[in-house]
């Protein structure tokens, strides 16, 4: 029997709510086909929107969502995507798939598409292939109120009123397909361009993210850290309010990879150990943080992260398209767990990718939409958006076939929101096993217990044949004891608890 332990008199910090963000690129059918099909489509949309992607991306509580990229990002030149869609520019996606892209979702309907959705913009500006100016005259076109260039444009192409945008990056992966620069290098650009990324809204100000590191370099970090911190005041400016941290989980390695379905148990507790990393890379990274900003200013901005299998087979390897099984749910539990219980550091993250890329919540093929495990997972999750982290720790015990691959059997987080509901959210990564877990909540008293579970066996997926063949149900086997509940989680689930 495992024991939990939770204080509620011991509140550990705040779960940001875009902790739970995602990240949509022009990246294979994610924008196109996914998400926009355009105002002339027999698919139902509103103004190019695909509806049912938006009503199931409004139920899970999407709170933020980043674009344009990626890659894609230091490649794109946003005036090429506004204005009338017959005159607007095409290029060639370079970075995925060697395709046209038309530019037909640009600035106004990636506008319009966080605008349904109800969510915050996270838009990534082009420092690798662009230049102070455009990145300047982007964030003037968004944001500036008044009589300008900008302004005037924008209204010339429809859109009388300035939007918000709550965070802007400032170039992406300049490590590598944003420049392939070193730390310093980019620190100083970064110093340069960030200058530029001004306020315009009163009484609104875009939080600017730098680019960090590449999972374990570390000495990225502390290069871009020494640098911009030099000769600068950061806070007193908002020179910088995040720093960025990509990592995906490859169980195969990057060359191999490995497929998204066919996998054994060996697989399995591999892909959940190369997952729990993210921990050891939150850690080490946010301590070198902690030598500049030792009161935790800057967010830790983990914006992609997720598994990353071989491509289905048939579909174009640029497209980056793979299923989605009971072994994406459970890395998507582990890692939503570590950025709740690290909340102080970690301010945002984005699963990539939102729909038909990676580790998707959606998939799509012509009018047919799935939600995926991972889908589910992130609606049990939602409830901790906001709320405040708990004191909480539980027994655990290895499990796994090899030495070098065990892991800890349960993965759990418990946040309280403000109607005082206590949730709490666990993960068992045994493939076989379940587990009874006594759970004593300190000085309170149950009055009343909900739960919701996702559980299969540790292949399984939706398919738009059998859509619905993994899906939450009512987990109601819980019993009220003298200090809290006790339940038992049956093997490969996740399950969601809410405690009056």
């Amino acid at each position: 029997m495992a024991k939990l332990v939770i204080h509620p008199g011991r509140k550990k910090g705040k779960i940001e709510k875009e902790i739970y963000g995602h990240f949509s690129e022009h990246l294979g059918r994610c924008i196109y086909e996914g998400l926009y099909v355009g105002e002339n489509s027999e698919i139902p949309n509103t103004n190019g929107m695909r509806t049912d992607v938006v009503e199931a991306l409004k139920e899970m509580k999407i709170p933020v969502l980043r674009w344009p990229g990626g890659c894609f990002a230091d490649e794109y030149h946003w005036m090429d995507g506004i204005g009338p869609k017959e005159t607007r520019k095409k290029m060639i996606n370079t970075h995925w798939g060697g395709v046209v892209e038309d530019n037909s979702f640009g600035t106004h309907e990636f506008m319009e598409l966080c605008r349904q959705l109800g969510c915050e913009v996270y838009i990534n500006g082009n420092l690798g292939s662009g230049t102070v100016r455009e990145m300047s005259e982007w964030v003037e076109y968004l944001t500036f109120e008044g009589v300008s260039p900008m302004a005037e444009l924008r209204k010339a192409n429809g859109h009388e009123e300035a939007w918000d945008v709550e965070f802007f990056g400032v170039g992406n992966e300049n490590w590598g397909c944003g420049g392939n620069m070193n730390p310093e290098h980019y620190a100083n650009e970064y110093r340069r361009y960030q200058t530029y990324v001004r306020d315009y809204k009163h009484g609104k100000r875009i939080k600017k993210i730098a680019c960090g590191a590449n999972v374990d370099d570390y000495e990225w970090t502390e290069g871009v850290m020494k640098t911009c911190f030099k000769h600068s005041l950061p806070f007193q400016h908002g020179f910088m309010d995040g720093l960025s941290l990509h990592y995906y989980t490859h169980p195969e390695g990057w060359e191999i990879k490995g497929s998204a379905t066919d996998f054994d148990e060996k697989v399995w507790y591999k892909t959940l150990k190369k997952t729990l990393y993210m921990e050891t890379l939150i850690k080490r990274h946010g301590a070198i943080m902690d030598k500049y900003d030792p009161d935790k200013n800057i967010g830790m901005i983990i914006d992609e992260w997720g598994t990353w299998f071989t491509c289905e087979p048939g579909t174009n390897p640029g497209f980056l398209y793979q299923q989605n099984t009971m072994r994406d749910a459970l890395v998507a539990g582990i890692n939503l767990n570590l950025f709740n219980k690290n909340c102080d550091r970690v301010k945002m993250a984005n699963i990539a990718q939102l729909v038909n890329v990676l580790q998707s919540v959606i998939l799509t093929e012509g009018e047919k939409m799935i939600k995926t495990p991972t889908y589910h997972v992130f609606n049990m999750y939602k409830y901790h958006q906001g709320s405040t982290l708990l004191d909480s720790s539980i027994e655990t015990k290895e499990v796994g076939l090899e030495k070098e691959w065990m892991v800890p059997n349960l993965s759990e987080s418990v946040s309280v929101d403000e109607e005082g509901t206590i949730h709490i959210t666990v993960a068992n990564l045994s493939v076989e096993e379940a587990f009874t877990i006594d759970t004593t909540i300190i000085d309170k008293k149950v009055e009343s217990v909900t739960g919701e579970i996702l559980v299969n066996e540790m292949r399984a997926k939706n398919t738009f044949e059998e859509p619905e063949a993994v899906h939450t149900v009512e987990f109601n086997k819980i019993e009220l004891t003298d200090q809290g509940i006790k339940f038992e989680i049956p093997a490969c689930s996740v399950i969601h608890i809410a405690i009056q």
